[in-house]
């Protein structure tokens, strides 16, 4: 029994060196690449990836491409490094129940809403206590298709401060146990969400509560106790802020990502724009969420304009003021998956496109501890890698035109018409 036991793990062994032996490399080729955000481009350059890592880059003429190697035809598309999305959430069915849900049923799901527009990496800020975790443990296993997921795991409301948008249902947890009402409780459950896997925290500094109250605040002793133990344990703390009070709660907390722009908070004064970037304070814009959720409401068209023009003010002089844009949809709240509004939107807020691909790589990747292994493209770094239709330099727009998405130098994304 021992003897067959071990002949049957050598067999197992044989086969696994033989399927790594002949692994075959894969080459993007014909490819305009811009392999960082501040780059001259490559006109007519070549990736080659190896073992899921980037084994070359350069101009054709410099890249030995192995007669083996898998082609990708870049058609004389743009390449740029794997997209982030820093602000998404796995809580829409029937990303709820990672557990529960055959592996193709969650494959095609996330492909359809983050592979598909380039995303190979997202943060997910806020669901169910672990789900985004057994979700990130199915995809590591091969048993489903999808980005690499950060996660906060559960959110942290203010007592009796349950957003009144939150159902009372999510994935088979009361949302209402999110809320904490004294710094030692908060303290415990932020050291025990990390020690189970989550990757950073998220507060809510102001809760849309509704009634008299309208939003209600966190208590900033509880912000704080949240805080501290996120950055004993290196990682970083999101806020939602809805409006002036709820910013003046992250800022005094010390936590880092504001995970909206804040149109009730009015446009943003020099002071506070400086304290942000000095306290090394990110942010997620979000944009295009304001436009959705108002316009679904019917709320007028000049209210509309007015209050996405504080959010785009408020975009435009945080970026002027050198502070950490990171992008983001909130994709999963809303149903809303095109990246294309948000993309035109940043743009008009006097982001050019390699301010905007900087959000989409480079900045989330530094800013969350991964700059050594993506956020660029670069000899030894994971092939994480989105073929583009078009030139991002000409028209924005053309981040959201994926033909292909790489990632760890395996292609998960194909559009169905490649010209």
């Amino acid at each position: 029994m021992i003897r067959a036991l071990w002949l049957y793990l050598s067999l197992a062994l044989v086969c696994i060196s033989a399927q790594t032996a002949s692994a075959r490399d894969l080459a993007v080729v014909n490819a305009r690449i811009v392999s960082a955000p501040d780059a001259s481009p490559i006109a007519r350059g070549t990736v080659l990836v190896r073992d899921g890592r980037i084994a070359a880059i350069g101009d054709a003429a410099e890249v030995d491409v192995p007669g083996d190697a898998e082609i990708v035809d870049a058609q004389g598309g743009t390449v740029v490094a794997g997209f982030w999305n820093s602000h998404v959430h796995l809580m829409a069915p029937p990303l709820d129940r990672a557990s529960a849900h055959a592996g193709d049923v969650l494959s095609q799901t996330l492909t359809s809403a983050y592979l598909r527009w380039g995303f190979t990496t997202i943060f997910d800020i806020a669901s169910a206590p672990g789900n985004a975790i057994a979700l990130r443990e199915r995809i590591a296993a091969g048993e489903v298709d999808g980005p690499h997921i950060l996660t906060v795991d559960a959110p942290f409301f203010p007592k009796d401060g349950k957003p009144v948008y939150v159902p009372d249902e999510l994935g088979g947890w009361a949302p209402r146990l999110a809320e904490v009402a004294t710094p030692a409780e908060a303290a415990a459950r932020a050291r025990r969400q990390l020690d189970e896997g989550a990757d950073g925290l998220k507060l809510f500094g102001g809760a849309i509560v509704g009634g008299e109250v309208g939003v209600l605040p966190m208590d900033l002793d509880v912000a704080r106790a949240v805080v501290e133990v996120a950055h004993v344990a290196g990682k970083r703390v999101f806020v939602h802020p809805t409006n002036a009070e709820g910013i003046a709660v992250a800022i005094d907390s010390g936590a880092d990502v504001l995970a909206h722009t804040a149109p009730q908070a009015g446009p943003w004064p020099e002071a506070l724009l400086r304290r942000m970037v000095e306290d090394d304070m990110a942010l997620v814009p979000t944009l295009s969420l304001f436009e959705v959720e108002m316009r679904k409401e019917g709320v007028p068209e000049a209210i509309i304009q007015r209050e996405v023009g504080i959010t785009k003010q408020q975009v435009a002089a945080f970026a002027a003021a050198g502070g950490a844009v990171l992008f983001g949809t909130d994709a999963g709240y809303v149903d809303a998956y095109d990246t294309s509004v948000e993309l035109r939107l940043m743009h008009a807020a006097g982001m050019d496109w390699r301010r905007i691909l900087d959000s989409m790589t480079a900045a989330p990747a530094a800013y969350f501890g991964h700059a050594q292994r993506k956020g660029r493209i670069a000899e030894g770094l994971d092939a994480d890698l989105v073929v583009l239709r078009g030139d991002p330099a000409e028209d924005v727009a053309a981040f959201a035109d994926v033909r292909y998405t790489l990632r760890g130098g395996r292609l998960v994304y194909r559009a169905e018409t490649e010209d």
